[in-house]
């Protein structure tokens, strides 16, 4: 954008608003031959040359002096990570995927240009093999509903502030500002709204603190320190559209009655960082941000601090001691942060997906979002779905969805056939959740209930290939590394239990490391001082509940079924399978695999191979090379 409009009354807001929506209108349903390219901008397509994509269909649009007619911009996250790049053109709304910028000649000559369907560029479902030519056909979209947290994201530009005022940004802000503070409030709980970052403590309650708090200076803060394995969903709501996370800000603010927000996003996010500068600077220029804001007595302003990507940091008051240049370290409650926060100050601190509800529940009224979710979960959850699935990706579904719905008819099923396993909900925080949980409703009850948690958002699929004991030691040396040390049941604890896992997967265990790790496991559960800490063990808690017979032949047979554990899985050649190429000796970093004198059955010109377990470091390489499905793992 050229230019700043500043915006000083709420009839200068609407009268924006209604011309960026008929702009924004004419961008998806463009008429007379005119097409508009969008490209997504998520940082997962931008590491897959999107943006070297979006430069070669503009340079295109110029050379062939198609600029009055043709439009190429980038989008926020369609969602569809494994299918990324994604290119979308309207009216037609055509998806292509899997997108290179060799592709984008032919998408311009043909599709452009021409109206024809480049049939290999389009998605091709895993189950059916059916190809779909829109994003509404795929059955990845159809359970979802992406108009909530992920509003915008795959529709507008997140660069573009008219774009976000086309969409309808700061309609629900401006509906406040006709309410008191307590009835924003009222509204909220009204909604049902419970924190998306993990807890799922009711929003309109932890206002409700702030609010009575009879204070001059109150802050709000958003928690954007996402640091769950596998957890992109945060990044990918500020990356797609930056100003409903703000515009959440702000009513939060509001409600309150602070001054000052403050966006606590963890440094390597730079995308998301540099969208949500640039949203805010020109909110400023255009009066939104800033003094006597829409002509009222509402004055804010917003901030961003970086965080170095401790995971402790996720914890709200380690959180606010990073904030105020002290150790990233929990402090104990009470007194909560919403009455005592920030530089003592009451803060409300919520995370960026529950801001990103809050525009629409004013935009669109409590009850309307009562209206879809559970008994006690309301409205959406954004969900980073990946792992052993089909269809991986950023997926926002109504609560209540079943964990069934999510991996199968959103996820497109399990690779290769493979058999389902485990679904791992709520990142280290979490649980294992196994097929007899498939029917489970997706809500904070449902899955605590189950042994599990919703936690932000994480959502790692297993299948049989995967050893749950090493799973369990690969959350636990997460843990382990992020754990800032100041009280002793995680400090210590966790240690001790990863040492336990690592004599386990090693085959050097006993049935009483099993009980002691148990113990163990409670212990830590019991008397850690934060969530890290308390919620440290779930997943060896929760491992050891479902898939009890793994722990036991760790230890007693010595043997790991899934032939992950090294010390206890040997690499075979299959002497009838074997075709003599050598392929397998030529790529081995050891050189432990040699070839035999005895004829290959599949070639007697040549002689089989065998591996000297002496020398093999089980690294793969030689199962990776076959060509001929001869070498296996025991």
């Amino acid at each position: 954008m050229a230019k700043i409009d500043l915006i000083k009354t709420e009839k200068e807001l609407l009268d924006k608003i209604s011309h960026c929506g008929a702009c924004l209108e004419k961008k998806f349903h463009v008429k007379d031959g005119h097409r508009a390219i969008v490209i997504c901008g998520g940082t997962g397509c931008l590491s897959s040359e999107s943006g070297e994509i979006l430069a070669k269909f503009k340079a295109l649009i110029e050379e062939k002096g198609l600029g009055d007619k043709v439009t190429a911009n980038i989008v926020g996250c369609f969602g569809f990570c494994s299918q990324g790049p994604i290119v979308k053109i309207f009216p037609e709304e055509t998806l292509y995927t899997k997108v290179k910028v060799a592709d984008v000649d032919e998408i311009f000559e043909k599709d452009i240009l021409k109206g024809e369907i480049i049939e290999r560029l389009l998605f091709i479902d895993p189950v059916t093999k059916e190809k779909a030519i829109k994003q509404h056909e795929i059955n990845f979209y159809k359970l979802q509903k992406r108009d909530i947290a992920l509003r915008g994201n795959g529709d507008i530009n997140p660069e573009d502030l008219d774009e976000a005022f086309g969409d309808g940004s700061f309609l629900g802000l401006s509906k406040a500002l006709h309410m008191t503070r307590q009835e924003v409030i009222d509204e909220v709980l009204k909604s049902g709204l419970r924190g998306r970052g993990g807890a799922g403590f009711p929003t309109g309650r932890k206002w409700q603190f702030a609010y009575n708090m009879n204070v001059e200076e109150k802050y709000i803060i958003c928690n954007g320190d996402e640091g769950d394995p596998g957890a992109f969903m945060d990044r990918s709501i500020i990356e797609g559209n930056p100003v409903n996370v703000i515009e959440g800000m702000m009513i939060a603010g509001y409600a309150i009655g602070a001054k000052n927000g403050y966006f606590y996003v963890r440094a390597e996010y730079p995308v998301a960082v540099e969208r949500l500068k640039k949203a805010i600077s020109e909110l400023e220029e255009a009066g939104l941000l800033g003094d006597n804001i829409l002509g009222t007595d509402f004055s804010f302003r917003c901030h961003i601090r970086l965080g170095a990507g401790a995971f402790v940091c996720g914890e709200e008051t380690a959180l606010l001691n990073s904030m105020e240049g002290k150790r990233g370290m929990p402090r104990p409650r009470p007194p909560f942060p919403a009455v005592k926060g920030l530089w003592g100050q009451p803060s409300v601190i919520n995370n960026v997906e529950t801001l990103a509800n809050v525009p629409y529940i004013l935009r669109e009224g409590a009850d309307h979002y009562y209206s879809f979710g559970t008994s006690d979960s309301k409205g959406t959850k954004v969900f980073a779905l990946g792992g052993k699935v089909n269809n991986v990706g950023l997926v926002e579904v109504p609560m209540g969805t079943t964990l069934r719905q999510l991996i199968y008819d959103i996820g497109g099923g399990i690779p290769g056939d493979k058999k389902f396993k485990a679904i791992q909900t709520g990142g280290p925080s979490g649980g294992c959740l196994t097929e007899k949980d498939l029917d489970t409703p997706i809500d904070f009850g449902s899955l605590i209930a189950r042994g599990s948690m919703m936690g932000s958002g994480g959502a790692i699929v297993m299948d049989e290939d995967n050893c749950m004991v090493d799973v369990a030691k690969f959350y636990m040396t997460f843990i382990c590394e992020e754990s800032c040390g100041k009280c002793s049941p995680c400090r210590i604890g966790t240690k001790r239990c990863l040492e336990i896992l690592d004599k386990i997967c090693d085959g050097k265990g006993s049935l009483q490391d099993i009980e002691d790790l148990k113990e163990l496991a409670h212990v830590i559960k019991t008397n850690s001082l934060c969530g890290l800490g308390q919620t440290a063990a779930n997943p060896i808690i929760s491992t050891m509940a479902a898939f009890p017979e793994e722990y036991v032949s760790h230890v007693v047979d010595k043997s790991c079924h899934a032939h992950v554990c090294k010390s206890m899985m040997q690499y075979h050649i299959v002497p009838d399978a074997c075709f003599g190429c050598g392929a397998c000796a030529r790529a081995c970093p050891t050189s432990a695999i040699i070839k035999t004198e005895e004829p290959s059955k599949k070639n007697p010109r040549l002689f089989i191979h065998t591996i000297l377990q002496n020398k093999c470091i089980k690294c793969g390489s030689c199962m990776a090379t076959c060509r001929f499905n001869s070498i296996i793992k025991q």
